[in-house]
């Protein structure tokens, strides 16, 4: 199918099921030099192949129409991101509403399936200003992971063609809703630290793009701390406890000797992985 026709289908999609509303979302794909892009202030319900404008790295048009004005957000990933040919975001209710609330359920894996195909993390950047602002909080995730909540804001989410953009968008709304199920019981129980190195290995193996090929090299920071931010910063000491080796709280002896419990079991998955 070309891919326009690809494009428009999957910004249709986004309508059909519910994840846009009024004039949200957007779709672009690489095409050679230029992009394609769903057109602005236009429902995804009446895109097809000839309502797509072009655009080039810039996100200038070139020719007719008007461009959203969230294009630049696409393009910080296909600058970060040679692999990537399809970049999605949408507004799908339950990833949406966990985007926009004060906690993230799930950030940390509850299913196997999830880790191989999205990696250890679904972060969620906090919002920021359009623009620049926005540009800078998403750069850094672009080359760690496939899909990211980004804060008051729904969901992006980035392939290597528009089907897998959209699956990992699906995957992403579909984890939020049992999440948000689950809440009801409990919440989720993130998976066990042993399952998560034999998953990561595999998601190495899988073929499925750069952030899945660098999945073992990137496990630890992934598992850690965000792009650029402290591990302790605004943590207080726990003394004499053993957190869990996702949590950013630092530990420190009884007798006062500071030292960071979660970075070293961090450190036995990788060499773990690197074994595998």
């Amino acid at each position: 199918m070309p891919l326009r026709h690809q494009v428009a289908e999957v910004a249709r999609t986004l309508h059909a099921r519910g994840w846009v509303a009024n004039h949200d979302g957007n779709v672009t794909a690489r095409d050679g030099s230029r992009f394609l892009a769903t057109p602005t202030a236009t429902s995804k319900r009446l895109i097809s192949d000839r309502e797509l404008i072009e655009v080039d790295g810039k996100g200038q048009v070139m020719g007719q129409g008007k461009v959203f004005g969230e294009i630049g957000l696409h393009l910080v990933i296909y600058e970060r991101r040679p692999d990537i040919h399809c970049v999605v975001h949408a507004h799908p209710p339950n990833a949406t509403a966990i985007s926009a609330a004060r906690s993230n359920p799930i950030e940390q894996p509850f299913i196997a399936e999830a880790v191989v195909s999205l990696g250890p993390r679904i972060p969620r950047i906090p919002y920021a200003q359009p623009g620049e602002p926005a540009r800078l909080a998403l750069a850094p995730w672009c080359e760690l992971v496939d899909a990211v909540l980004v804060g008051n804001h729904g969901v992006f989410a980035w392939g290597a063609d528009p089907e897998q953009a959209l699956l990992r968008l699906e995957l992403v709304e579909h984890l939020a809703t049992i999440a948000i199920a689950a809440a009801a019981i409990g919440g989720v129980e993130p998976l066990p630290d042993s399952a998560i190195a034999p998953l990561l290995a595999a998601r190495a193996k899988a073929n499925i793009g750069r952030a899945a090929d660098r999945a073992v090299d990137t496990a630890s920071q992934l598992m850690g701390r965000s792009p650029g931010s402290s591990t302790t910063e605004g943590a207080r000491p726990v003394v004499a406890c053993a957190p869990a080796p996702h949590s950013n709280v630092p530990t420190m002896s009884p007798g006062g000797t500071p030292h960071d419990l979660s970075a070293l079991i961090r450190e036995e998955i990788i060499a773990a992985l690197r074994k595998s």
